[in-house]
């Protein structure tokens, strides 16, 4: 028997949590069916601080502390995130022993009713456009500097009833693969789950590793690689992009001034074949930026964060770090 946690208490659970567990544990029921999975909701700091933006908290492990405190106390074996909830350098103990097959990793813009079939770029002068993120906030605010953003904090549920019922936001950001999971399509990680479990339980890697999709986990190194050698989190706008064709890995990366006026962004790409998995991994501590793939070959996880860093290393060289440094500064002074 194996227990699950997930994010979110069950008087306030966001349904969007619940389906992302249960549906990691149908694919393991699937794989395992003789084994039993209880889930177990949860609830985590950043569950609970819901009037502060997330930029303010100054807290890495908002949404994860509690769920680890269970994993350690062994109250449960494996836990689901969304893998952009997850810190890019992880508490010891502690690994990602899954990363499933990304959903779609775009933002999608939802209107408020009233609003319906305008753009971004036809809504009126100073409307609230909200959002949690600083990243999708400078983005925003340089393409459409007739907007005003205005952080939004909680479950989907939440976010889109204030968007409906109150008179505050013409329009908010929100991921297009939450949408998707809810069924909301007609309202439309970013995009990846990650299962993190405790990183010397060999039995539960073992266990959990079958479901490393090859292809998202690569993109996934390159892209943490990238943000933990920027040190990019949630209080600077960076952003990240992966995509994989014929053999080649493509990366665009970039950084932000907080109103968005000021940017940065190069593009690289590294020549990595996707992998199938096999059973000959490594044998010595394989964790890459938070990551185990024992399954997965060495040769291209490597290649992935190497990738990752170069690209992290030539924005840095042309004067990223003065743009996030001031992006930090002024976002603690405010």
């Amino acid at each position: 028997m194996s227990g699950t946690g997930n994010g979110n208490d069950e008087a306030s659970a966001t349904t969007l949590a619940r389906i992302q567990t249960d549906s990691v544990v149908a694919t393991l029921k699937t794989l395992y069916p003789g084994l039993r999975f209880e889930i177990i909701a949860m609830s985590t700091t950043g569950d609970k601080i819901l009037d502060t933006a997330l930029s303010k908290i100054g807290e890495k492990s908002l949404f994860t502390k509690e769920l680890e405190h269970a994993l350690e106390k062994n109250e449960v074996d494996l836990v689901v995130h969304s893998l952009k909830d997850l810190p890019t350098v992880l508490p010891p103990g502690f690994t990602v022993g899954a990363i499933c097959k990304r959903e779609n990793p775009c933002d999608a813009v939802v209107f408020h009713p009233k609003f319906v079939g305008k753009t971004l770029a036809t809504l009126p002068e100073r409307s609230v456009v909200g959002t949690s993120s600083l990243r999708r906030a400078a983005q925003l605010q340089r393409k459409f500097p007739h907007l005003e953003f205005k952080s939004i904090r909680g479950n989907l549920n939440t976010r889109l009833r204030k968007l409906d019922e109150q008179q505050e936001f013409s329009a908010i950001i929100l991921a297009v693969a939450g949408l998707q999971r809810m069924g909301w399509h007609n309202r439309v990680g970013q995009g990846a789950l990650g299962v993190e479990v405790r990183a010397k339980d060999q039995d539960i890697l073992d266990l959990v590793g079958v479901l490393h999709d090859p292809e998202t986990l690569l993109r996934c190194i390159a892209e943490r690689a990238f943000l933990k050698h920027l040190e990019g989190g949630c209080s600077v706008p960076v952003a990240v992009h992966t995509a994989m064709k014929d053999g080649q890995l493509y990366m665009t990366g970039g950084v932000w001034s907080l109103d968005g006026s000021d940017t940065m962004q190069e593009t690289m790409q590294a020549s990595i074949q996707v992998p199938a998995q096999h059973e000959d991994g490594p044998e010595d501590d394989p964790q890459l930026v938070g990551i185990t793939a024992r399954n997965i070959p060495r040769g291209p996880q490597l290649a992935a964060e190497n990738l990752g860093i170069s690209l992290a290393n030539l924005l840095l060289n042309k004067g990223a770090k003065n743009i996030l440094d001031v992006a930090r500064q002024l976002n603690d002074a405010h």
